[in-house]
Formats: C-alpha cells, sequence, structure tokens
C-alpha cells in the first residue's frame, strides 16, 4: 500500500497552502453541465480553510492551445463560491505578480481559484521553472487531483518537488477504494467494462482478468471480442486488428471468465432516431449495427452483478446518450446500485450515466479519475503518487536529521 503524508501531517506553520485539485468540469452552452468534480473537492479545500489557511487553488480546465476565455476557470470559481460558506475569489492568473499580490491580500481561512494552468506553455511539460514559480506562492502542496495524478505536469508533479506535499481527503478515498479492489476484493469479485473501444481497456483487462470472479462485456468494445469468438457483428464499431489478441485471451486460462452478450439491440444506422431492433447474439444483420446490449444480456449481468460482494464499473453498455439505445446502461446501473456489494463506478461516461438515473449516491465509491483509475489497476506507477512517496521521505529524513 503506497505511504504518504496527509493533511493530518500538515505543519502548523504552512498559512499558505496551494492544492491542485480536478476542477475540469463539463459545459454546455458556456455554463456547466456537471458539478461533480467541484463537489467533490470542496471536503478538502473547506478543511484547510477550517484551519486557518490560506487556500490557493489550481487546476486545468479543457484543452486550450492558447489563452481563451472559453476555458477561465471563473465560471468555477462562482460555483464553488455558491457551494461553501467559506469566501472564494478569483484571479486570472497563475504565476505572476498578480497572482502574488492577490495571495497576499487573502484572509486566512479563504479560498482563491488561479486561472487554468494549461493556459502556460510549461505545464503538461513539467517545465521546472514553471514548477519552481507555483512553489514560490505557498508554504505546501496538496494534491487532490487523482484524474491527473497519472499526468506529470508541473502543478502535479513539478511543484511537489519544491515543498512539503500532502495528499488530499478526495485523493485518500480515491485510493483506499480502488485499494480495495487490488489487495483483497470480497468475493465473488465483478467486473463490468464497457465504452467504444477494446484497445482503449486491453491493458486493465488483461490486469484484472486473473483477479476476478467474472468479467461482463458491453459498450462497442464488445464487438472484437464477440468477432474473436466467431461471432457475426454486422457493421458494429470492430477493431480489427485486436481480434487476434482477443481470441488468445478468450482461449487462456481466465478466458472462461469473460461473458459476451447474448442479445444486442441493434439498428441500420447510428442515429439518435434510429429503430431499435433486439436480436440474438450472432444474427445482426449484415446491414445493422449494435448499440447496446440486449434485454437478456442486461438481466444476466444483473443477476451475476446480485451475487457480487465487490464490483468495478467502468464504461457504460450501449449509446446511453440516446434513449432507445439506454435500457442495457441502464439495467445494470440499477443492478450496481441495489447490490450489497462494494462498488466502485469509475469512467467519466459511467459517472455521467449514474448521474443521469439519479444513482449516484446509491453506490459505494464514484471515482473522479478515469484514465488514472485504469493505471492504478493497472499496477502502473502514477507519477503524483510517487512524488508525494518521495517528498515523505525526503521530509522524514530531514525531520530525523534534525532530531538528532
Amino acid at each position: 500500500m503506497l505511504k504518504f503524508a496527509n493533511l493530518d501531517d500538515l505543519p502548523p506553520d504552512a498559512k499558505t497552502v496551494l492544492v491542485r485539485s480536478d476542477l475540469n468540469v463539463p459545459m454546455y452552452d458556456g455554463a456547466i453541465s456537471d458539478d461533480f468534480r467541484i463537489r467533490s473537492a470542496v471536503p478538502t479545500l473547506e478543511a484547510l480553510a477550517e484551519r486557518g489557511a490560506k487556500v490557493v487553488v489550481m487546476s486545468h480546465f479543457g484543452r486550450p492551445d492558447k489563452k481563451s476565455k472559453k476555458y477561465s476557470l471563473e465560471p468555477v470559481a462562482d460555483r464553488l463560491a455558491d457551494m461553501t460558506q467559506v469566501p472564494v475569489g478569483f484571479v486570472a492568473s497563475l504565476v505572476g505578480r498578480a497572482a502574488k499580490t492577490a495571495i497576499a491580500e487573502m484572509a486566512p481561512g479563504s479560498i482563491l481559484v488561479l486561472e487554468n494552468t494549461r493556459f502556460q506553455a510549461g505545464e503538461t511539460a513539467n517545465d521546472g521553472e514553471l514548477a519552481a514559480k507555483l512553489s514560490g506562492l505557498a508554504d505546501a502542496f496538496v494534491l487532490d487531483a487523482f484524474g491527473t495524478a497519472h499526468r506529470a505536469h508541473a502543478s502535479t508533479v513539478g511543484v511537489g518537488e519544491h515543498l512539503p506535499s500532502f495528499a488530499g481527503l478526495l485523493l485518500q478515498k480515491e485510493l483506499e477504494a480502488i485499494g480495495t479492489l487490488l489487495e483483497e476484493p470480497p468475493r465473488p469479485f465483478v467486473v463490468l467494462l464497457g465504452g467504444a473501444k477494446v484497445s482503449d481497456k486491453i491493458a486493465v483487462l488483461t490486469a484484472l482478468l486473473p483477479r476476478v470472479d467474472a468479467m461482463l462485456i458491453g459498450g462497442g468494445m464488445c464487438f472484437t471480442l464477440m468477432k474473436a469468438a466467431g461471432i457475426a457483428v454486422g457493421t458494429s464499431l470492430l477493431e480489427d486488428e485486436m481480434v487476434p489478441r482477443m481470441r488468445e485471451l478468450l482461449a487462456s486460462a481466465d478466458g472462461a471468465k469473460i461473458v459476451l452478450p447474448e442479445d444486442i439491440v441493434v439498428a441500420a444506422e447510428f442515429a439518435e432516431d434510429a429503430d431499435p431492433l433486439v436480436v440474438a447474439a450472432g444474427e445482426i444483420p449484415k446491414g445493422s449495427m449494435g448499440l447496446d446490449i440486449g434485454p437478456i444480456t442486461a438481466s444476466r449481468y444483473s443477476d451475476i452483478i446480485k451475487e457480487a460482494r465487490s464490483v468495478f464499473w467502468n464504461g457504460p453498455m450501449g449509446v446511453f446518450e440516446w434513449p432507445n439505445f439506454r435500457a442495457g446502461t441502464e439495467a445494470v446501473a440499477h443492478a450496481v446500485a441495489k447490490s450489497d456489494a462494494f462498488s466502485v463506478v469509475g469512467g467519466g461516461d459511467s459517472v455521467a450515466a449514474l448521474r443521469l438515473l439519479e444513482l449516484e449516491d446509491e453506490v459505494s465509491f464514484v471515482s473522479t479519475g478515469g484514465g488514472a483509475g485504469l493505471e492504478l489497476l493497472e499496477g502502473q506507477d502514477l507519477p503524483g503518487l510517487a512524488m508525494l512517496e518521495r517528498s515523505m521521505d525526503n521530509h522524514s529524513t530531514m525531520d530525523g536529521a534534525r532530531d538528532g
């Protein structure tokens, strides 16, 4: 189990604390359409404010190729202000005089949101100069952005090389939830994987397959596996180059744990108003494509989930954004929510489906980190977590030297 310092270890002289949150929320017509990540960040920010610190928050937002009002964090700061009783300010700068002045003028116990980290060219390159400038804004650094802990950026890793660094409350919860699945998951352990491409999930699929009791496959990725199993898939989404690898996986010692759809909801075209038709797996008409798992499959998957003691779900079962092709995702979402299992749901689309169905409070844990969670389950080292471990080791050594 990874070990690093947390908020309880913050020294009392940390008067200004720089926090890397994940406030990268979806926008629609200029308004925030889902504030899940902002709400998830609040407990850490409030905890720091309650101890009297000046809480300086940074986050990326979107993938801007230049500074643009469209990608400003100001609307996010406004929404954050609505969610907490703590005073919240915003400065349209990340480093430099404006940021330093705004921090100097902060009252203890207040929050200041800095501008989008990706407005700085050195952010994604983990530029040492930018990291040094960021570290000069505060006395300590808190990493609470699990969703970006797998990226070695200046605001996630670089700054932590200069300041005493600590894990935030959200990051701790994320690691505890995924750690349960990695170390000693209650049995039976069931994994539900969906989404468009099997190539996006191949690493986690192969890493988890030996550890699970059943792996249920849906979404567009199921058709590459079905093709590998010798099942006709019509014009469904298919990664031909992955078929040989999937054939090997199905023939492996753990291949019998993979559960594929028995029926499919198909349509003649990829369109929201396309007429849905349920057919048996292997009987998809040549001119049709699969857009959801069928009712028999949804029922079977739900029965398996009902018997599980731990569940990990990543990826919808079909094009859940369209009502005609939502039933499969809705069925498994309700099954996970009603289950007595320890359940972890990760990935943007899976979380969006839960929120659409108003089921997010019915599962054990909803993760803010899609890619980071998958990489952790794959057994990869996350740069942000490695930085926290180094920071703890460095400061433990320093403390020991002082004591000596």
